[in-house]
């Protein structure tokens, strides 16, 4: 066997590799030798039937096999002998594997493209500034804040007179024009009305003020222009409800309305576990403690982004896109030519910063600890719990929760990249200049619609 490798330039090569009939001849007798051991054939006892005919059925099949198998372990480890950075995975040339004929053939070369990586010289320094903003907290946000946990543990209670915010449940009947009920008509029985849903503000009204039992006949179309909204009301498929149209009645049954949670003590416990915070002093300093932990991460994050994209542009060097591109439609069956190169551009930014970054953590011994994985595990954890308002989950359930998480092997891989980008972008933010800047929320969120300015 003999592998040699031709340059076509600095980012594409092809791989030749020559297989011999002394390669894979003494594999293949002995895979057909195991295959005569448990064939089970009408006619021979098992263990017996004859080599020749085994070799008549199967040879040619384990011959391919085997010959695949040898291929792909030598190119493995050709790449890993030659130290040689590839990008994708080397690709056979169809024009020369179609002309192989296992056949009449006892010697094969078989051709792989190559797209090898290129050489990354990072030129970043202090000479090019990055900002750290400092977001300021002001009372809009304490409020909205604040009113995100009493809507949030607020609950749904009993009226006695409809305002324009209620729900109500009831009956829905159809109607004729005189008022009296359509018999067989289209009805429900128990089901579920938003005032603040109704679209016509003359209906609206007429929902307004209204008791228990009480009746309201309107325009079913005018109220709800939406034929989603219509078939959530009468219970039905949307394709049911396309001829529906004209008045209805509903009859209200129970009124209820949305209270917001008090501010007190029950509230807090429920925030934060029982008597963590006692008054609504503390309350309101537990707030601006958690929007200020909110803004820094945003700010951080947005400081690292910035980074990032800083390295992508001081950092110039070209990948071997049409070996990419071949290699994007070879790995992804269902995708189009079209489509590669409708997100080509997505592609190849990632690839860069992978490359990169990858580049950074090699030179300077950066490494991953299963104790780093386990930590960061615990905090997309403890994140996520507190989107869902559990502030008080114990560090044991944390734990447990985020080991499990590292099971799976999408969700280790992604926590490791993010461990690797935050390590790396932290080294880099040491090779460039930070300066602080203070900015109100409305101005920091417009940074996120305009692209960032480095120098």
């Amino acid at each position: 066997m003999n592998i040699n490798r031709e340059n076509i330039d600095d980012l594409n090569a092809v791989l030749k590799i020559k297989i011999e009939k002394n390669d894979y001849e003494e594999k293949v007798d002995n895979v057909l030798k195991d295959y005569r051991k448990k064939a089970n054939i009408k006619g021979f006892r098992p263990g017996m039937v004859p080599f020749g005919l085994i070799k008549k059925m199967y040879g040619k099949a384990v011959q391919i096999d085997e010959i695949n198998k040898i291929v792909t372990e030598n190119i493995q480890k050709y790449l890993t002998d030659e130290k040689l950075e590839i990008l994708g995975d080397p690709l056979p040339k169809r024009d020369e594997q179609e002309k192989i004929d296992f056949d009449a053939q006892e010697e094969f070369t078989f051709s792989f493209e190559l797209g090898l990586a290129p050489a990354v010289d990072l030129k970043i320094s202090k000479k090019n500034k990055v900002n750290l903003y400092e977001i300021k907290v002001d009372d809009k946000m304490k409020n909205d804040y604040v009113g995100n946990y009493t809507r949030r543990f607020g609950e749904f209670r009993k009226a006695d007179v409809t305002e324009d915010k209620d729900i109500l449940k009831g009956k829905i009947e159809a109607i004729d024009e005189r008022g009296d009920l359509i018999p067989e008509g289209v009805s429900a029985e128990s089901t579920t009305l938003a005032i603040d849903v109704i679209k016509d503000k003359k209906i609206k009204k007429g929902f307004i003020g209204k008791n228990e039992n009480d009746t309201i006949d309107f325009d079913i179309k005018k109220a709800f222009p939406n034929d989603n909204e219509i078939a959530g009301l009468l219970k039905k498929k949307k394709e049911e409800i396309e001829n529906i149209k004209g008045k209805f009645r509903f009859t209200i049954s129970e009124i209820t309305r949305f209270h917001p949670a008090d501010i007190g003590t029950e509230l807090f416990n429920r925030i934060y576990g029982e008597g963590v915070v006692s008054t609504e002093e503390e309350f309101m300093k537990k707030i601006e403690e958690e929007i200020t932990s909110s803004l820094k991460r945003e700010s951080e994050f947005k400081m690292m982004q910035d980074i990032k994209k800083l390295a992508l542009e001081k950092t110039d060097f070209n990948l071997p896109e049409e070996f990419l591109k071949k290699w994007l439609l070879k790995v992804n069956e269902k995708t189009t030519q079209e489509h590669v190169d409708k997100e080509f551009g997505n592609f190849t930014q990632d690839l860069k910063w992978q490359l990169i970054r990858n580049k950074v953590a090699k030179d300077n011994g950066v490494k991953i600890t299963e104790e780093e994985l386990q930590k960061e595990a615990e905090k997309v954890t403890r994140y996520q719990f507190q989107q869902y308002g559990l502030f008080y989950t114990t560090d044991e359930q944390i734990s447990n929760y985020a080991k499990e998480t590292l099971k799976r092997e999408e969700d280790a891989k992604r926590i490791a990249d993010k461990i690797l980008d935050d390590k790396v972008l932290a080294h880099l933010k040491e090779l460039v200049k930070v300066e602080e800047k203070s900015v109100t929320v409305e101005e920091f969120n417009k940074l996120f619609e305009e692209p960032p300015v480095n120098q």
